[in-house]
């Protein structure tokens, strides 16, 4: 397991976006956080459960497409979350601009949320988190910064180690674990948990953002360091 924990890209603006949307997050999940016994009804509300969106059972059920992106099962799944949309999601706002970052964002969200539809459709368990939106990120960066050098930690053991390897190698080992882990939760969905992670809404997102980079217009070209 690798974790990104700096890169080396600065932005040429203040990232508004990404940190109104850590700060959305954060302050979502501290909401959860202070609901107690009541946090069971509120995720059934606000999460995205795919029986109840495909049966389009109300207004509301198709709303959690979008709320169920600021919600969290957890602190390591935040926490992993806010990092990486920390680390990549500056720079592809320094690129699009911050209306056009945002749009991309929520985007690829629903990108992810649709990819997760489709590969369980009728699954009655809820499904929430950033991971989706957050992949269409990573995918950006992917094309935008392929070689720019990102240090990650590498566990070994009780130690950690630092290491600097270049984009195209940390988001591209990510992608691979998601299409591993997919392929395994479909072909052998016996050794799955009944709950567990979305793989295929980490797929769609990221396949979402592969598309929207192409085509969204650029507020300043990216710079190739």
């Amino acid at each position: 397991m690798i974790i990104p924990i700096r890169d080396d890209n600065p932005t040429q603006t203040i990232s508004w976006v990404t940190m109104g949307l850590i700060i959305a997050n954060i302050l979502a999940f501290v909401y959860e956080l202070s609901l107690g016994a009541g946090l069971d009804t509120f995720i059934r509300e606000y999460a995205m459960t795919p029986y109840l969106v495909v049966q389009f059972s109300s207004i509301s059920t198709c709303l959690t497409l979008l709320t169920s992106m600021f919600l969290h099962g957890g602190w390591i799944h935040i926490i992993g979350n806010m990092l990486y949309l920390w680390i990549f999601g500056n720079n592809i706002e320094d690129t699009l601009g911050h209306g056009r970052f945002l749009i991309f964002y929520l985007l690829c969200g629903l990108g992810g949320a649709i990819g997760h539809l489709f590969s369980n459709p009728n699954s009655t368990i809820p499904s929430l988190g950033a991971s989706g939106a957050i992949a269409g990120v990573l995918a950006a960066y992917l094309v935008l910064y392929p070689w720019t050098s990102i240090d990650v930690a590498i566990p070994i053991f009780i130690f950690i180690k630092i290491i600097r390897l270049p984009a195209i190698i940390v988001i591209g080992f990510w992608f691979f674990l998601q299409l591993l882990s997919g392929y395994t939760a479909v072909t052998t969905p016996v050794m799955q948990p009944s709950g567990g992670i979305a793989w295929f809404a980490h797929i769609g997102g990221f396949l979402t953002g592969l598309l929207l980079i192409l085509i969204f217009p650029k507020k300043r070209k990216p710079r190739v360091r």
